[in-house]
């Protein structure tokens, strides 16, 4: 009889492993992927999850592998900077966003499991039936076409937005696809921006431009449609139209064009079924929040889990994480608001508001919002 089976071993089911394993606690993950994924659209690690990290004593392998963003850089349609983020205040041991791609982090934290808790992790595990049975879960899959059934006294779903864990348990999942689109790449960093994060408002739409390690950035474009079809050339060309900013289209390492969305679940606890992560909650990626929110999520829940807490401390769980996937999902939704396209007027009146708002008191404020201080 384990303690808790995890579905999904992406980066939040790793982390929530992790933190069972060093309390002690009797933990299986079921990935049904072969390996982690090659690209990397999630990177920004926010102060608070970076905290959680330090607390399992893996903060320093990230931070060494990663690039600290200390500030963001806000310009307007003509390059006039309209202010700016400054990160210094928001934490005592982490100010600032830590870049780093979401494979990288995944490496990371698959390695400290396997340390603590070897073999844990079970690749190629495709989940079948997933049965509360008063006391436990009893959980079958299949593993290289092999039968195998798992009983634990809690399972947790972390198994990402199309969750099998969420559907099994017939947990509604409402949601909507915004209208915004994006196409982002990495290419080698042309810019003298350093360590900032750069987000332009522009007529045509937000162009976002954050540090990578080995030398790299990303650039990140709102535009009209989803291009599916777009090549390098495509994105570096609206780099240029809307920053003046030259990029070597020929290396670009990466190019991914998405729409964005958000859902949330009717409930995060059922019985001894638990969802965290995207199986739980989704948010637009334009602020960088949602593979954080899932740590913070595995965070708490942990130390529910790891004090044998009862139902009524898990319902509260619930509640809490879900009001906080609530305000991710409002402020995701300014970020998008504020990079929608605006001309004439209303673009002056755009850069008015936002240079008013960074260069006044509520410049801290705006700091600890986006590095998700508050979550």
């Amino acid at each position: 009889m384990l303690d808790v089976l995890i579905v999904g071993g992406g980066p939040v089911g790793l982390f929530l492993g992790c933190l069972l394993s060093a309390r002690g606690l009797s933990v299986q993950i079921l990935e049904r992927r072969a390996e982690a994924g090659a690209h990397s659209r999630a990177i920004g690690i926010h102060p608070p999850a970076l905290e959680a990290f330090e607390v399992l004593g893996i903060a320093s392998p990230l931070l060494a592998a990663g690039v600290p963003i200390t500030s963001g850089l806000v310009r307007g349609e003509r390059g006039a900077v309209l202010g700016e983020l400054d990160f210094s205040s928001v934490s005592a041991r982490f100010p600032f966003i830590l870049s780093l791609p979401q494979q990288r982090t995944e490496q990371i934290l698959e390695a400290e499991l396997e340390r603590l808790a070897p073999g844990t992790l079970r690749r190629q595990a495709e989940v079948k039936t997933v049965q509360e049975e008063g006391s436990h879960v009893t959980v079958r899959y299949e593993q290289h076409g092999q039968p195998h059934t798992a009983q634990a006294r809690y399972v947790v779903g972390a198994d990402g937005c199309r969750s099998l864990t969420r559907q099994l348990a017939g947990i509604p999942y409402p949601g909507a696809t915004y209208a915004d689109k994006y196409l982002m790449g990495d290419f080698p960093d042309t810019t003298v921006f350093g360590q900032a994060a750069v987000i332009g408002l522009h007529a045509g739409g937000v162009l976002e431009s954050f540090p990578l390690p080995g030398g790299l950035r990303r650039w990140v474009a709102r535009t009209d449609s989803l291009l599916t079809d777009a090549v390098a050339a495509d994105l570096t060309a609206l780099v240029h139209s809307r920053g003046g900013y030259y990029l070597p289209h020929r290396e670009c390492s990466m190019l991914s064009a998405f729409e964005v969305r958000h859902h949330l679940t009717a409930q995060m606890v059922r019985g001894r079924l638990i969802l965290i992560g995207d199986a739980a909650h989704e948010v637009s990626p334009i602020g960088g929040q949602g593979m954080n929110l899932g740590w913070l999520d595995a965070a708490a829940l942990a130390d529910l889990l790891g004090g044998g807490a009862g139902q009524s401390a898990l319902a509260d769980f619930g509640r809490r994480r879900r009001r906080s996937a609530l305000i991710a999902t409002r402020q995701a939704e300014a970020n998008m608001f504020f990079g929608r396209p605006a001309r004439g007027a209303a673009q002056q009146r755009r850069e008015r508001l936002v240079g008013t708002l960074l260069r006044s008191g509520a410049q801290p404020l705006l700091a600890k919002a986006f590095t998700m201080r508050w979550l």
